[in-house]
């Protein structure tokens, strides 16, 4: 059975994103989801770690992520748990975006999947570029420095 509900607060987060890319911006944007769907979401049983934006004409789609339909829910409510997903942006938002998408080796990832003080759902995503090795150790580096600094500070 999944964990109790969620009203209000983060969902699911996107830590690897973070590690994999050097995001550079950030933006909010609404996701456009079934009741059933909203419904699972609520209920935590949402995986964001593969998702990606994409575009389809003049609209931005999130790809990728899935969400897994709930045991207790009816067998009539039936959805594709990893089907994309429109993204709710006003025009000025979607066109600069595209145009970030446009860039060479950016690309824009879901970091965070949480409900607002509103109860709506909302998407944080964030516009990035991919880090080779040098720059993943580099972050491995710089946390493992941080961790024992603290060590020693407390010591």
């Amino acid at each position: 059975m999944p964990r109790s509900m969620i009203k209000f607060g983060q969902v699911s987060e996107n830590r690897k994103a973070r590690f994999s890319y050097s995001i550079e911006d950030t933006i909010e944007a609404g996701i456009s989801l079934t009741g059933a769907e909203i419904k699972s979401v609520r209920y935590g049983l949402v995986t964001i770690v593969d998702g990606f934006v994409q575009k389809r004409g003049t609209n931005l789609f999130l790809a990728g992520v899935e969400i897994q339909k709930l045991p207790t829910a009816a067998r009539i409510v039936n959805f594709d748990e990893r089907r994309p997903r429109q993204l709710l942006l006003h025009r000025a938002q979607i066109n600069r975006m595209i145009g970030k998408l446009t860039e060479k080796g950016a690309t824009i990832v879901p970091l965070k999947f949480y409900f607002n003080n509103r109860g709506k759902l909302k998407v944080l995503l964030g516009i990035g570029y991919g880090k080779n090795r040098a720059d993943k150790r580099e972050t491995i580096k710089r946390r493992e420095w941080e961790k024992s600094k603290a060590r020693i500070l407390k010591g």
